[in-house]
């Protein structure tokens, strides 16, 4: 598991537990009141910590690279998932997946950024930062559920939209607002859960929902913080202190009311649990769905509409 700074005596308590813990089944010495004691104070030091985290430690937790993943989540609240591959117009895009499947036995439509989990798979699908193309698809998909009358489901973890010049070239400003106005237009109800990072307008393309949760430790943000002290300071050495100004937790988003639900993740993070974190993202999403099930689409686009046109008023 990478480390994060501020977990590193945690880690090296839990390395000496898990020596001891190798030890003990090896030998006739019984040392288990030792492993108590320090597992005790391990918990205890993981629980200080993750009470008082800044938000530029959040930051660190959202991208930690142990945090599941959109296939994570796919291979445990799904089934019968067919990936729906291309634009019609391009090309395909890896780093935004999405297709038909069934969650909890019910059709859906499922979009989502991968990350990747190791260099190959991470330059596979570019860092989960999408192409237009992407974009794109996740229109066409978007337009088939509401033809079909599925609910849509997205999973949210980009640092955001792909910033090359190739981008730029085949339209990325346009497919991620044309994007936005499909989230906006289709009558069916929308899901969304930023999972990790949720970073400007390459996370908000397919984050514009009836029912918008983050997780506990994710972020969500018009810029990174590295980016936002690169404008304001000149100097990625405020990164930090652009991490507490964006107001980028979690936290601070349910407080502007900007997101419905915060789903709660283990002591320790998503990293540290993640079959029990995507559990409680299935039983949220499933709440959330029968919540909004049955649906009257013209009233469903109306209360979308309105819940995002509120936003500008109350902030």
């Amino acid at each position: 598991m990478a480390q994060l700074e501020f977990e590193k005596p945690i880690l090296e308590l839990e390395a000496k537990i898990s020596e001891l813990r190798h030890v003990s089944s090896d030998s006739e010495v019984n040392i288990a009141d030792e492993i108590k004691r320090m597992q005790d104070k391990a918990d205890k030091l993981l629980q200080q910590a993750y009470a008082k985290l800044t938000a530029a430690q959040k930051v660190q937790v959202a991208r930690h690279q142990s945090r599941p993943h959109f296939k994570d989540y796919l291979k445990s609240l799904f089934t019968d998932f067919t990936p729906l591959a291309g634009d019609r117009n391009f090309a395909d895009d890896h780093a935004l997946i999405g297709g038909l499947g069934r969650f909890n036995g019910r059709s859906c439509v499922v979009i989502g950024h991968e990350k990747g989990h190791d260099t190959e798979s991470r330059v596979y699908h570019n860092f989960g930062m999408a192409r237009p193309e992407g974009y794109r698809k996740s229109q066409r998909l978007m337009e088939m559920a509401s033809q079909f009358q599925l609910p849509i489901i997205t999973l949210v973890d980009t640092a955001g939209a792909y910033p090359g010049m190739g981008a730029e070239e085949r339209g990325q400003s346009e497919a991620i607002a044309k994007s936005i106005e499909k989230c906006l237009r289709v009558d069916v109800p929308i899901i969304s859960v930023i999972i990790g990072e949720g970073g400007s307008g390459g996370a908000i393309a397919i984050a514009v929902a009836d029912k918008i949760f983050m997780l506990q430790h994710s972020i969500y943000s018009v810029i990174s913080p590295e980016g936002c002290a690169s404008i304001l300071w000149r100097s990625g050495d405020y990164a930090q202190d652009a991490a507490a100004a964006l107001k980028l937790t979690a936290q601070d988003l349910y407080e502007l009311k900007l997101i419905d639900g915060i789903i709660k993740e283990p002591l320790g993070g998503a990293h540290r649990h993640g079959e029990e974190t995507i559990a409680n993202v299935g039983r949220e999403v499933q709440k959330a769905l029968d919540e909004l099930t049955p649906w009257d689409g013209a009233a469903l686009k109306q209360a979308r509409r309105e819940k995002f046109i509120a936003f500008g008023r109350e902030l």
